[in-house]
């Protein structure tokens, strides 16, 4: 039950919170109080049974919480007129039955909409250091853990939970109002709210950790917010960089899993199972995208698996060229770990296995990069390809230790146990990627 419970508020935790903010002027009063509806569920479901609309029962809850707050704010300042003023602003009053069906009605599907895209905006204020607009906005939008907030910036937890109580604090101490900004303002905030989104569709691209290898409703989450972001600033190239992005990678989802559930990488997918409407869109959102800004570069780099039918038409050339781009604009271990495997693809002059395993072990001195599975994963790929089976061994082996993943964990023992058993002769060995496993979240 409880993992039940947390999945619908994976989903609707940021629907209560940007409505309770609009309602509040106060995220992280908003979110107090939402998490107070969790709590309260947790404690009544697993007895009472789910009710027959679990999200407007979360709803019903959290907004009279935040009803019997206004209430107290307006008597303990006397002011009970203004109260009801404002209560009627909000299209409430004092005698409003707050049963759940009638909740669920106040806010239409745009009010829903525009208030997670306010919420967004806000959590990215300029008040707030970059790193914890970041972290303050997947624990708002996303519903993510501190701890898996942490793995996504590969730093520590404490860490990301301090940036998150001082944010809150931060936008409460101010009155920020909950409003989207406007003109240069609105594009102060914008790479901000980019690396949001984007982090969120990585966290449901490839879970950090759990039970589930994928969490689709995060992906479709980051995707609506793309394609609102696009709508709201379309003269921003990077805007559409990102929805290309999303769409793109968004098309492959449906084919990371075999009939058994099993997860399956980029170059042993059936493509034919590729989503091509979201190819399509993806390809007519980067045509919007003319400067080739980090997003822009990745979604190039995703229409070129898009593009090829098979994996072997793959043209890495053109990723390895690409990367290089990438690597200038927005350097980062992890893109450089990308750009690795890239090269150990590729069949240019200076590409290959052996040369990726020369970026592989440089990488391995990156302190950031010391606890990343997919870097041990990468190298034990290369490893395995160029004969060296008790370094590849090894090397999984610790990528296994490192991983926290269950569907992870499970393609990284198949490698291990194929390893270990030894029964086939070097020219018989798959050669895959690990491109698909490697989450490209950018450090903050």
């Amino acid at each position: 039950m409880h993992e039940r419970i947390t999945a619908l508020w994976r989903i609707e935790g940021p629907r209560i919170i940007g409505a309770l903010a609009r309602m509040l002027r106060d995220v992280g009063l908003a979110e107090d109080l939402a998490q107070d509806a969790l709590v309260q569920a947790l404690e009544h479901w697993p007895t009472a049974g789910l009710p027959a609309n679990p999200a407007a029962w979360l709803t019903a809850v959290a907004k009279r919480r935040a009803i019997d707050h206004l209430r107290a704010q307006a008597l303990h300042a006397d002011k009970e007129a203004e109260f009801a003023q404002e209560l009627a602003t909000l299209g409430l009053d004092h005698a409003a039955d707050f049963a759940p069906a009638v909740l669920a009605e106040l806010d239409s599907r745009e009010q829903i909409a525009d208030d997670q895209l306010r919420l967004i905006f806000i959590a990215c204020h300029p008040l707030l250091k970059p790193e914890a607009r970041a972290a303050l906005a997947l624990k708002l939008l996303a519903g993510l853990s501190t701890a898996e907030i942490a793995r996504a910036f590969l730093t520590q937890e404490v860490t990301i939970a301090q940036r998150i109580v001082r944010a809150k604090r931060t936008l409460s101490a101010a009155g920020v109002p909950f409003e989207l900004p406007r003109g240069p303002e609105r594009r102060g905030r914008l790479d901000s709210v980019l690396e949001v989104v984007y982090l969120i569709f990585n966290e449901g691209h490839a879970a950090t950790g759990g039970a589930d290898w994928m969490r689709p409703a995060l992906c479709e989450e980051a995707l609506r917010l793309a394609r609102q972001i696009a709508a709201l600033m379309p003269e921003e190239s990077e805007a559409w960089g990102l929805l290309a992005l999303l769409e793109l990678s968004a098309a492959r989802l449906p084919a990371r899993r075999d009939a058994q559930g099993r997860p399956v990488l980029l170059m042993d997918q059936d493509r034919s199972r590729w989503d091509r409407l979201l190819i399509r869109r993806g390809l007519e959102a980067l045509a919007q995208a003319h400067r080739p800004g980090p997003y822009t570069l990745q979604a190039r780099i995703a229409a070129c698996h898009a593009r090829a039918h098979r994996g072997e038409d793959t043209d890495w050339a053109a990723i390895v060229a690409l990367y290089d781009g990438l690597a200038q604009i927005a350097p980062s271990p992890v893109i450089a770990l990308n750009q690795a495997v890239a090269i150990s693809m590729s069949n240019e002059p200076g590409c290959g296995p052996a040369a990726a395993l020369e970026l592989l072990d440089e990488l391995a001195q990156e302190k950031a990069l010391g606890g990343y599975p997919w870097l041990h994963s990468a190298r034990a790929d290369v490893l395995q390809r160029l004969g060296r089976r008790e370094e590849a061994l090894a090397a999984f082996q610790r990528a296994l230790a490192l991983s926290r993943n269950q569907g992870d964990r499970a393609l990284l023992q198949q490698r291990v146990d194929y390893l270990s058993a030894a029964t086939l002769a070097p020219s018989e060995e798959l050669a895959s990627t690990n491109i698909a496993c490697i989450r490209a979240k950018k450090r903050s």
